[in-house]
């Protein structure tokens, strides 16, 4: 079971606002979610191939090629902010 103190956890890890409505929209949400997963886990697969992804064929690869890209200087002038050559961005994470 699934409580509003879960959801709360969550949304905090996320960085995520949500009011106590979408908390409880939320916690009915995956409460709903678990229940079809504990559903699923009741169903006989004996004899059943496990599918490992939906597309067992492989993919064909290209060839890497050297390409010339964008001067660094036309790159830079559009960033916001730069610093050392390198883009400079807010920080992300904590």
């Amino acid at each position: 079971m699934i409580t509003k103190d879960d959801i709360r956890d969550v949304a905090e890890l996320c960085k995520l606002n949500i009011s106590e409505e979408e908390v409880e929209n939320f916690r009915k949400d995956f409460s709903r979610i678990l229940g079809y997963v504990d559903l699923l886990k009741t169903a006989d697969t004996d004899g059943v191939e496990p599918t490992y992804h939906v597309n067992s064929g492989t993919q064909p690869l290209r060839d890497d090629m050297v390409e010339d890209s964008m001067p660094v200087e036309d790159t830079i002038q559009n960033a916001p902010e730069e610093q050392y050559g390198y883009f400079k961005l807010l920080r992300v994470m904590d």
